[in-house]
């Protein structure tokens, strides 16, 4: 091989070098810089739960490297004094999907949606303390009680119907009523979120019945039709399969005949004698 190729390839050899390197320094610093590029974002100091109104103590910053979350909040004065429509926990980041807007205060007016409304109801202990009615699951409300204009004497009883079916959660706690003595007493109360009509429906229900409500899975939004649970169908009678008919007469069961043995003495012989009934005749 003659000096002057050699020398050819060792330049090309020395400028391949030269240029990856240049590539690799280039693309290495643009992928540094977007993996070092870090944003300060305002999140919560501590938890914060439903219906609290932000305060300046309720907030903090952190720094968040990459991409950053869809409605993150950069400034603190653009979320003081508004209303937190989902439970925000500490050091998680404040979007604008969780807050209410602005002017609108805090508490659960806050989180109603146009042409809703939020009705409270009494529950039983077992559903206040299982802790299931939280905020945010789907449940049924069932009543029961004595159908109007029965007087007691139904011949079902005392019955239960499916008065709400797929009912939004809005809060669960207790609340202070005083009993038929004025004496304070703690009742488990749960708000829902309704309609209009389901909310007049509900309300009246609260006084004249006894509500339950019924947990379901909040992926399953379809409406069940239910026509209700008597107290007879719970002690109803057997089931009795009836005798399928025939179209054919049944048979006629005859009785045997009834006969009488006659026993005739004369002198020292004795002779028998039988005799069919008279109506065994005819």
């Amino acid at each position: 091989m003659s000096r002057r190729l050699t020398g050819i390839l060792l330049i090309a050899f020395v400028v391949a070098v030269a240029c990856s390197y240049l590539v690799f320094r280039i693309i290495g610093n643009r992928l540094g810089s977007a993996q070092h590029r870090v944003t300060s974002v305002v999140a919560a100091a501590g938890d914060i739960k439903l219906g609290s109104v932000l305060r300046n103590a309720d907030l903090t910053t952190i720094d968040i490297a990459g991409p950053l979350p869809q409605g993150v909040v950069l400034k603190p004065a653009d979320v003081i004094g508004r209303g937190v429509i989902a439970d925000i926990y500490s050091g998680e980041p404040i979007l604008e999907s969780r807050l209410a807007p602005k002017g609108s205060g805090g508490g659960l007016a806050a989180i109603i949606p146009d042409g809703m409304r939020a009705c409270a109801v009494k529950v039983d202990e077992v559903v206040g303390i299982a802790g299931f009615a939280t905020p945010g699951m789907r449940v049924d409300v069932l009543i029961s009680g004595d159908p109007p204009g029965t007087n007691n004497s139904s011949p079902q009883g005392s019955q239960v119907r499916t008065l709400l079916q797929n009912i939004q959660v809005l809060s669960a706690g207790t609340d202070i009523q005083r009993d038929a003595e004025g004496k304070p007493r703690q009742v488990q109360v749960v708000t829902l979120l309704v309609t209009p009509q389901q909310a007049e429906a509900l309300s009246l229900a609260n006084s004249q019945t006894r509500i339950q409500l019924v947990l379901r899975n909040p992926l399953d939004t379809k409406l069940v039709d239910v026509s209700g649970t008597g107290l007879a169908h719970l002690y109803g009678a057997p089931n009795v399969q009836p005798i399928p008919h025939t179209g054919r007469p049944a048979p006629r069961v005859v009785s045997p005949a009834r006969v009488y043995l006659v026993e005739v003495f004369n002198g020292s012989k004795k002779t028998e004698a039988k005799f069919a009934s008279h109506e065994d005749k005819k």
